[in-house]
C-alpha cells in the first residue's frame, strides 16, 4: 500500500509576481499527514491560510486565484503542479503576497528544489480516487470540454485550437507523471501581443516579460501601436511587418504552448484534495473550465468519500471458502465470507453473496427478506478475523471474538441478489492479543454500513 508522502525539508523561491510584479519569496514546507495543500499568507495580520481546494477558486482570468474571504492568492497552478505531478500529498506554502512568484514561466524550478530537499514517506496511507465511470464537464460558450476515463494511474491529454497561423491546432499527451519533469515541467506560459493591452488596462501581467512568457505576434498591426506596446513594456521595438514568437530563450518544443495548457490542467487537478487515478482528455482547455471539471469532480469524491474495492469475479480469489473454514471457527449458517480477494499487512476485502436461500430470509423477513444489520456487522468482523490470524503463525489454532463494537450506520437494506464487499482496515497494530478494526460494507459503489469495533485474539483450548 502506497503511504502518503511529504517534503523532508524546506524550500524557497524568489521572483516577481506575474500579475502584481511585486518581490515575493514562496516557502514551501513540510506539513503532517492528511494536511494537503495550505498556503498562508505571511504578509498579513495573523498569517491567514487558504487551502488549496477548487470550491475556493474565486477567478481564473489569468491563472487561478485562491481565497479565504477577502484573503486572496493567485498564479498557484505551477507550484501546486509540482507538488501533484512529484506525488507529494502533504505541504504548507508560505507567500509573503498576494501571488506566487512566476519564475520562468513554468514548474521545473518548483520540481528542481523539490528533489533537492527530498520527499518524505508518512504512515497515512495514500488515498487514491479512482474513476470507475466516465466523467465529462462542457462549457457550450467556449467549445471547451473535460473528460475523464477510468485509467490504471494519471494521465493527461490536452488538445487546443487557437486563432493563429503560429498555434492553430495542437496537443499534447502525459502517459505517466514519472515523465512530467522531462516533458511538461519545463513548458513556459504564453500570451498574444493583441491580448497584452487589455491585460494590462485590466492591471494584470506588471510582471511579464520576455524572460517569464512566450509572447507571440501573430495578427499585424501599425508599426506605431507596436512601438508603444514595446514602450510600455519596456522591451526592444519590433518590426511590426515580421509576425512570430518572441521570447529570449527559444521554443523547447513545438508544442510548447500546448504542453504549458496540459501544465495548468495538472496544476488545477491538484485542488481535487487527493490525488486521482483516470485519464483526463482535455479540447480547448483554460483556467475555466479546469475548475468547472475539477469543482464537479469534487462533488463525486465527496459522494463517494469511501470507495468500493475494485471486484473482478473472474479473478481467483486468495482465499476460497474452504481455505475460509480452515482459519474461522464458523460453519453453516454462521459462516458469512465466501471468498478473499485483497490481503495486504492492514487490509483485507471479502465477498459475500446473498442469496434468498439464507436461513435468516426465513424470519427476517418471510415478505419482505432483509439482512439483520447484527449479521452484517458480524460479517465484517469475521473479514476482520481472517485479516488478523492470517499474520499468525499456525492461526488455525487461534480464534478472534468481540470485545466492543462502536459507531455503528446502516445506510440502506441489503436484500437477496446483492454482492457485498467488505473491506476492514486495522486501525492500530496489534497489541497483547487485541485488535482495532473499521469496517465497510459495499453493495455496488454504495456504502450500505460500517462500524469499527474491537476484537481479541484468544488461542483455542
Amino acid at each position: 500500500m502506497l503511504k502518503q508522502t511529504t517534503l523532508k525539508g524546506s524550500f524557497s523561491l524568489y521572483g516577481k509576481g506575474l500579475h502584481t510584479g511585486l518581490s515575493l519569496t514562496v516557502t514551501f514546507n513540510p506539513a503532517p499527514e492528511n494536511t494537503g495543500y495550505k498556503i498562508k499568507r505571511m504578509d498579513l495580520e495573523d498569517q491567514p491560510v487558504v487551502d488549496a481546494l477548487a470550491e475556493r477558486v474565486v477567478d481564473t482570468q489569468r491563472g487561478t486565484v485562491l481565497a479565504n474571504g477577502d484573503v486572496r492568492v493567485s498564479t498557484v497552478e505551477h507550484g501546486l503542479a509540482a507538488l501533484y505531478a512529484m506525488g507529494i500529498d502533504n505541504c504548507l506554502i508560505q507567500v509573503n503576497g498576494p501571488e506566487f512568484p512566476i519564475l520562468d514561466g513554468s514548474a521545473i524550478m518548483y520540481v528542481e528544489e523539490i528533489k533537492k530537499v527530498g520527499i518524505e514517506e508518512q504512515n497515512a496511507p495514500k488515498d487514491y480516487y479512482i474513476i470507475r465511470h466516465k466523467i465529462e464537464v462542457k462549457d457550450d460558450k467556449t467549445g471547451s470540454c473535460i473528460t475523464i476515463l477510468p485509467d490504471d494511474q494519471f494521465s493527461i491529454t490536452a488538445m487546443c485550437s487557437f486563432d493563429s497561423k503560429f498555434i492553430n491546432s495542437q496537443f499534447a499527451t502525459l502517459d505517466t507523471l514519472d515523465n512530467f519533469e522531462k516533458e511538461i515541467a519545463p513548458a513556459r506560459t504564453f500570451v498574444f501581443v493583441r491580448d497584452i493591452e487589455p491585460l494590462l488596462k485590466a492591471n494584470l501581467i506588471k510582471g511579464g516579460d520576455m524572460d517569464n512568457a512566450i509572447v507571440i505576434y501573430e495578427k499585424m498591426t501599425d508599426q506605431k501601436q507596436l512601438d508603444q506596446l514595446a514602450d510600455l513594456l519596456k522591451v526592444p521595438r519590433l518590426d511590426a511587418s515580421k509576425p512570430g514568437y518572441i521570447q529570449h530563450k527559444p521554443l523547447v518544443w513545438e508544442n510548447e504552448c500546448t504542453r504549458h495548457k496540459l501544465l495548468d490542467i495538472i496544476g488545477d487537478m491538484a485542488l481535487l484534495g487527493k490525488p486521482i487515478k483516470g485519464r483526463i482528455i482535455a479540447t480547448r482547455p483554460g483556467h475555466t473550465i479546469n475548475n468547472m471539471f475539477a469543482r464537479h469532480l469534487r462533488k463525486d469524491i465527496r459522494k463517494h468519500e469511501v470507495q468500493a474495492p475494485i471486484y473482478d469475479p473472474n479473478e481467483e480469489p486468495l482465499m476460497d471458502n474452504k481455505r475460509i473454514r480452515e482459519l474461522l471457527p464458523h460453519r453453516y449458517p454462521m459462516q458469512l465470507i465466501d471468498k478473499v480477494i485483497s490481503l495486504g499487512p492492514t487490509s483485507i476485502v471479502g465477498v459475500k453473496n446473498v442469496t434468498s436461500n439464507e436461513p435468516f430470509f426465513v424470519g427476517h423477513f418471510p415478505q419482505e427478506p432483509v439482512m439483520p444489520g447484527v449479521l452484517q456487522v458480524e460479517a465484517m468482523a469475521q473479514c476482520g478475523g481472517l485479516l488478523v490470524l492470517n499474520q499468525l503463525e499456525e492461526p488455525e489454532r487461534w480464534s478472534t471474538y468481540f470485545m466492543k463494537i462502536d459507531d455503528v450506520k446502516f445506510r440502506q437494506k441489503v436484500v437477496p441478489g446483492d454482492t457485498l464487499l467488505f473491506r476492514v482496515e486495522l486501525l492500530h497494530p496489534v497489541r497483547h492479543g487485541v485488535s482495532s478494526m473499521k469496517g465497510y460494507m459495499f453493495v455496488g459503489d454504495q456504502v450500505v454500513s460500517e462500524a469499527t469495533f474491537t476484537a481479541q485474539i484468544v488461542k483455542n483450548k
